[in-house]
């Protein structure tokens, strides 16, 4: 599965913003679909996760302000961000993985296939 992540940009706090991550290969509807984001000198953290199901769910800081949803015709996974704050600067990375389970889906090591990442800058 190779992962093409979009959207990303420069947004003033408050406001909003959208990414895209769109598959291609394997069949999209096979894997669940996750957002991590990387800011600078820090590490690599879980953002939300989608199941086939279409359960979602979410890190605590962002929990209420980011939604992912997922478009299985158009292969595609989107992270919409609502009142982003300067500590929401990150690259956003996708991530696919199959046959995740509930207490692994928070862990950047369950995912099999990773997007090349972007950047989402939110001023002061």
């Amino acid at each position: 599965v190779q992962l093409q992540a979009s959207g990303g940009g420069l947004v003033q706090a408050g406001g909003s913003l959208r990414v895209s991550c769109v598959a291609s290969g394997r069949p999209f509807s096979s894997y669940g679909m996750g957002w991590f984001r990387q800011a600078p000198g820090k590490e690599r953290e879980f953002v939300a996760h989608i199941r086939r199901s279409g359960h979602t769910y979410y890190a605590d800081s962002v929990k209420g302000r980011f939604t992912i949803s997922r478009d299985n015709a158009l292969n595609t996974v989107y992270l919409q961000m609502d009142s982003l704050k300067p500590e929401d600067t990150a690259v956003y990375y996708c991530a696919a993985g199959e046959g995740m389970i509930l207490t692994t889906l928070r862990r950047s090591s369950a995912y099999d296939y990773w997007g090349q990442g972007t950047l989402v800058t939110v001023s002061s």
